[in-house]
Parts: structure tokens; C-alpha cells; sequence
């Protein structure tokens, strides 16, 4: 689908800003300057009629980004947890886009299930409500299984949801290489591979089976997490356009008033959700990347209960390790050790001055320890930081666009929850606790346990694989049995070698 079309899809992007009044208002919000102000004015305003008209009851923004498509609408998902940046007015219209959208009849929901799972909805449900909570990809209906009486949660993809994505991820990447040709500066952001890789996250969002999945492999990887619930995935009931799983009983966690009334401590609750996210991110490289409040429930016991596991980030260990350094370095004001680190793993190129990048580091931080979260402008911050990384010449790090995505998320979860927040407090000793078990002698020793597992496994091998290497260089081999021989007892030793390094080190962890 992409070609010059997805212009006249950008132009109507604008034009639907201007038509709802949604352009003023995302313009004070960035507090864009006077001059942007006057041209999006002159070229906005003639051509407003070009956009789409949207539901005039519902607010300019959420008009606006509802009107566009799906993929606008999970942008504005992801802002309406940031009244820090955008604003009170504007994030308060953009959290209706989290579970409140216009939904599709229930009789389209009960279609979709007998076709894709080939099960008559009247067998497989004593009951099927009509939608309880309607997004941008797909809405939930509450429903009974014939089978146990068990309420349960069923999700039924939006109809024609892939060719909608597909036609506003086209726009964007026009969008994209239209900032690769007219802002050479911005190159280092790699526009094309940012889209590249949410086209990818998006394409997995489309396929419950694989929502399942990490649905399970998330509730294993989490069960021993105190105050932290994920339900339970009904998998014969689940395909491709539609998964079940446990009902979750719990108030909306973005719901500040009926939190109070049920007497929860909100501040705890801010801490919570902090701790949690920090916790998979580092401790098992596995976390929810879309935990914002429409995906966040709470228990009548302040237990935190997610669903909606569509968009999962997975980080690597050397990743995890780095992203520890800094927040660690960041904790203890070590803005040198900062810098390094960022050099160390490549983030800044080498031609750079360190010093000269962690006084840059400096002025991020300083301003926010200590000080009451309601003093701070993330805005401020968030621009400051863009200078910073034009500055140093940093490029976009592709792989850790979920993780910080979603830790700018789950800040301004935090905040609605509890303006005063400082995340450096609530962070700080689960990032001490992870260096000091995953940065040092301790980690020495379990890396070195890994490795010889490894070794123990491919030993065998060793004699096949030597061989054909001294073969593959025309150096004249012994005698082969003889070789053969001593490749085999070096290959037996290596193996027992390694099984008395990996004994030795678990018996020191």
C-alpha cells in the first residue's frame, strides 16, 4: 500500500487537526514557537475542510486522533499518561482513548468467534455481555464458560483492524523518509527503523495467539511477584482474532476518585507500579510495554492486575546490565560514570569528549533530585534531552525503544497516581540490588558458569569440529587415530572441566 497516496494521508493528518481545533492545543501543549504557530496557521486553515469530520461531541484531540485511525489513536494512548507534558486539559480528553472508544455489535463478536475458533458461541458461553471496554484494536466482553461457570474476559479484534494499521503505518513511513531527505540532522534519530520496528510490534498486536502467549509466558515468569496478578489464559477458547482468559475483578487504575472511595493508598499503589516495571525489566528481561492505566486494574487488596498484553519488550542481559549502569550512575549523581558507560556500550561515539557529556548529564539531573515531581517540567526535560542527544551526535538505539517508551509510560502512570513521585526514591534500591548481584565478582562467576555449560554441551563436538578446521587449512594431520584419540579425551576433559566450573560457581552463588 505505500506510494504517493500516503501524501494526500498526511495532508489530511493536518487537516483534521485544524478542522476538530485539535491544532491549537497540541501546539500550546509542546509550547511550539511563535513561527511554527503562524505557518501550521496558514497552511492548516485553507484546507481544513479536507479533514475528517470525527464525532463533534467528543473532545478536539480525541476527535481528531479517532477520526484518523488506529495507529493515531494508540499515540494518543501513549500521551494521555503524560499530563506533565501535555497538560491537564489534554491528557484528561486522551485517557477516553484507552478503553472508552465506540464499540462494534456484540453480534460481529459472536461471528468472529464461531469463525475463528469453530465453536458455537451459545455452547461455549452461558453468557456473553454486550462490550464492556472498547480500544483501538479490539474490545472485551464479559461472558460465562458453559463448561465451569467461570467468568472470564473474551477480547475479539476490531473488524478489518490490519488494513486500517496497515494504511496509517504506510503514512508513517512516508513520513519517515520524508524527514530522512529534508533533515539530514535528524538522520542519527533513524526515523525508517523506529517505524520498522513498531510496524513489527504492531503486526504481533494484530495476532491474539501470540498476545496469549506472552500472556502466559509473562503470569510464569511473574507468579511469585508479590501484589501483582496476571489472569489466566483460557487456551482452547483462544486464535488468531480472539483470546479468553480469567475475569479480573478490580477498579480502573486511572480511576483517582474511586481509588480513594474504596480507601487504596495511591501513593503505595505509585510506588507499585514503579517497582514492578523496574523489576521485569531488569530482573527478567521480559515486561509489559503498554502499561498505561487503561491496561492497569486494582484489586480490592491493592494487588496491581494487568491485561492486554499485545505489546511485550524483551532486553537482553548486557542490555539490562548497561541500562542498570546508568540508572545506578544517575541514583548516585555519578554523571563521569554515566557518560562512560554510554561510550563503553557505544551509545556516543567515540570522537566525543566524556567530560564534556556528563556536564551535559549533569544538567538533566541535578534539577530533579530532590524536588517535588510538581516543579518539574518533563517537557523541559524531554527537550532538553533531545538537545543533548543532537548535541553528542547519539543515535536512536532501536532496541531500547520499548523499554524507554514504556518507562516514560509507567512515570506518568506513577504521577496521576501520585503527583508528588520521585522516581529516583521509589528505583533506587531495586537498581542497587541488580548491580550488586548482576555487575561484579557475582556476575563474573555466573557468566563463567554459563559459558562452561556451554562448553559441556558442545564437547562432544570438539573432536568433529577441530578436525574439519585443521583439514579446511591443509595442515598435514597426524595419525588419525591417534588424533582421533586425543581430540576425544580433550573433548571428555574440556566437558568435565566445565562441569566443575558450573558446580563451583553455583556452590559460591
Amino acid at each position: 500500500m505505500r506510494g504517493p497516496h500516503n501524501i494526500w494521508r498526511l495532508i489530511r493528518t493536518g487537516a483534521t487537526l485544524e478542522r476538530s481545533g485539535a491544532m491549537r492545543l497540541v501546539l500550546d501543549a509542546f509550547e511550539a514557537p511563535r513561527a511554527l504557530r503562524i505557518l501550521a496557521r496558514v497552511l492548516g486553515w485553507p484546507f481544513q475542510w479536507l479533514g475528517y469530520p470525527g464525532d463533534p461531541a467528543m473532545p478536539p484531540l480525541t476527535r481528531a486522533l479517532t477520526a484518523l485511525g488506529p495507529a493515531y489513536i494508540k499515540f494518543g494512548q501513549i500521551l494521555s499518561t503524560r499530563p506533565d507534558v501535555v497538560g491537564d486539559e489534554l491528557a484528561t480528553q486522551l485517557r477516553v482513548l484507552q478503553d472508552q472508544l465506540p464499540p462494534f455489535p456484540a453480534s460481529v463478536a459472536r461471528a468472529t468467534i464461531a469463525r475463528e475458533l469453530g465453536v458455537d458461541p451459545d455452547a461455549a458461553f452461558l453468557e456473553f455481555s454486550e462490550p464492556i471496554a472498547a480500544a483501538s484494536i479490539a474490545q472485551v466482553h464479559k461472558a460465562r464458560l458453559a463448561s465451569t461457570g467461570e467468568a472470564v474476559a473474551v477480547k475479539v479484534l476490531r473488524p478489518g483492524i490490519e488494513r486500517a494499521f496497515r494504511k496509517d503505518v504506510d503514512a508513517f513511513y512516508l513520513a519517515a523518509r520524508i524527514v530522512d531527505l529534508f533533515a539530514p540532522g535528524a538522520r542519527r534519530l533513524r526515523p525508517m527503523e523506529v517505524i520498522e520496528h513498531f510496524d513489527g510490534v504492531v503486526r504481533g498486536e494484530l495476532d491474539l495467539r501470540l498476545e496469549s502467549a506472552a500472556a502466559s509466558e509473562f503470569a510464569a515468569t511473574t507468579k511469585e511477584d508479590e501484589g501483582f496478578r496476571v489472569p489466566p489464559i483460557i487456551w482452547h477458547l483462544s486464535g488468531r482474532r480472539v483470546m479468553t482468559l480469567g475475569w479480573a475483578d478490580g477498579l480502573a487504575l486511572g480511576d483517582n476518585d474511586a481509588l480513594d472511595a474504596a480507601g487504596l493508598d495511591r501513593v503505595r499503589l505509585s510506588h507499585n507500579v514503579l517497582k514492578l516495571f523496574l523489576q521485569h525489566a531488569l530482573r527478567d528481561g521480559y515486561f509489559h510495554a503498554d502499561m498505561h492505566q487503561g491496561n492497569l486494574k486494582v484489586a480490592s487488596n491493592g494487588d496491581i492486575i494487568a491485561y492486554d498484553f499485545g505489546i511485550m519488550g524483551h532486553i537482553d542481559e548486557y542490555t539490562r546490565r548497561v541500562y542498570a549502569e546508568i540508572l545506578y550512575g544517575f541514583v548516585r549523581k555519578d554523571y563521569k560514570r554515566v557518560a562512560e558507560v554510554h561510550f563503553e556500550a557505544g551509545y556516543v561515539p567515540a570522537h566525543q569528549d566524556v567530560d564534556e557529556f556528563a556536564r551535559a548529564l549533569r544538567a538533566v539531573g541535578e534539577p530533579i533530585f530532590g524536588m517535588d515531581a510538581t516543579r518539574i517540567s518533563m517537557s523541559r526535560v524531554l527537550a532538553y534531552l533531545f538537545e543533548v542527544t543532537e548535541r553528542f551526535g547519539m543515535e536512536t538505539r532501536t532496541e531500547l525503544i520499548l523499554l524507554q517508551r514504556t518507562m516514560v509510560v509507567v512515570e506518568g502512570v506513577a504521577r496521576s497516581l501520585n503527583p508528588h513521585v520521585n522516581i529516583w526514591d521509589v528505583t533506587g534500591p531495586i537498581v542497587t540490588d541488580y548491580i550488586r548481584t548482576h555487575v561484579g565478582p557475582r556476575a563474573l562467576m555466573t557468566d563463567l558458569a554459563q559459558t562452561a555449560r556451554v562448553l559441556t554441551r558442545f564437547g562432544p563436538q570438539l573432536p568433529r569440529l577441530v578436525e574439519g578446521l585443521l583439514i579446511a587449512q591443509n595442515n598435514p594431520p597426524p595419525e588419525p587415530p591417534r588424533l582421533k584419540r586425543w581430540m576425544l579425551a580433550s573433548g571428555l576433559g574440556g566437558a568435565v572441566l566445565g562441569a566443575l566450573i558450573v558446580l563451583a560457581a553455583e556452590a559460591l552463588l
